[in-house]
């Protein structure tokens, strides 16, 4: 299967969330002097504007490559809560699996941008884990949508919602039902995710759950089989950054995929883009390492824009046309 035929089948597909929602919340401005109360830049602002975040920003870039989405997540008692929830519904995402929690504040992220430079950011947030009947509701949520579509994707912030009492229950019904499962984890959670179809770490990230230290690309595929087989998953597919992402397969195949990105102007939700595009690849019939290949296009188009930002399908047709190598 090509990369044309994957990508016209994305709009067939439906996709699972299941993870922790944020609102990214972003200052702008401009720097043109130091305070003279100390030694730190003064940011005039010009404008202010709010995105959706975490496995919200998943989700949004599930739906810009052209997936129906299902997320199942909590907000707050709060008008951040509503927003998200309306941005999500604005972009023909189905939230009605989202839970509202009286007990917490929406987890909000709040950057200062200054031109293109990122200045400074401050977290509101309550990372603890969740009441067990607000755990209950989740699960609820996720065993009613979970048989009426093609892939689950964890999406782990450690802000409370991917508890080891939700996981045991939501992989195994994944594995009855023959879904496909996607994790991007967090290390206090790591050894949860086995069977997973695939986990996709960054490469510090990999090397904590290792404890390893990873200096070279001897020590990278050290630890990438070492976790394989400790997550007894099909692929575990390691992001890089700037030096593109490496895939290990159950088998022992190993494949390292150099960056694709032009220009670099913000990693953030970069992570987001890769599972989506991961995971929707999977969903349409592309093999691990096309799947892989096609997130890494994915990415590379994302990192190009400021901010966190979604890639669209067209966006991404372009990418893997305009890539002419071997």
């Amino acid at each position: 299967m090509g990369n044309r035929e994957i990508l016209a089948t994305f709009k067939h597909r439906a996709v699972l969330v299941l993870g922790d929602l944020m609102v990214d919340e972003y200052i702008w401005g401009r720097v043109s002097r130091i305070s003279p109360e100390a030694p730190v830049p003064v940011v005039e602002v010009t404008h202010e504007s709010l995105r959706v975040g975490g496995a919200a920003n998943v989700a949004a870039n599930l739906r810009g490559l052209g997936a129906q989405v299902h997320v199942v997540g909590v907000v707050g008692s709060d008008p951040p809560g509503e927003r998200l929830v309306h941005e999500l519904e604005l972009l023909g995402i189905k939230a009605d699996g989202v839970v509202v929690d009286r007990d917490r504040p929406t987890t909000i992220k709040t950057r200062v941008v200054a031109g293109s430079q990122h200045v400074v950011r401050f977290d509101r947030e309550d990372p603890g884990d969740l009441h067990p009947g607000t755990t209950r509701r989740l699960l609820e949520h996720v065993r009613e949508r979970l048989p009426h579509v093609h892939a689950l994707l964890i999406s782990d912030y450690a802000k409370g919602v991917v508890t080891p009492g939700l996981v045991r229950h939501v992989l195994p019904l994944a594995r009855r039902l023959d879904k496909i499962v996607t994790v991007d984890p967090k290390i206090r959670h790591f050894t949860l995710f086995k069977r997973a179809t695939a986990v996709a770490p960054n490469h510090y990230e990999a090397a904590a759950a290792a404890g390893a230290v990873i200096r070279n690309q001897d020590d990278l595929v050290r630890v990438g089989g070492r976790l394989l087989k400790r997550l007894q998953a099909e692929a575990l597919l390691v992001t890089r950054g700037e030096q593109g992402m490496s895939l290990f397969e159950r088998g022992g195949a190993v494949h390292h995929i150099s960056a694709v990105a032009k220009e670099v102007y913000d990693v953030t939700g970069a992570g987001d883009t890769v599972m989506s595009a991961l995971t929707l690849a999977l969903a349409a019939g592309a093999t691990m390492r096309e799947a892989a290949v096609i997130a890494n296009h994915a990415a590379g188009v994302v990192v190009g824009k400021v901010g966190t930002a979604v890639v669209t399908r067209a966006e991404l047709q372009a990418a893997l046309r305009s890539d002419r190598r071997p």
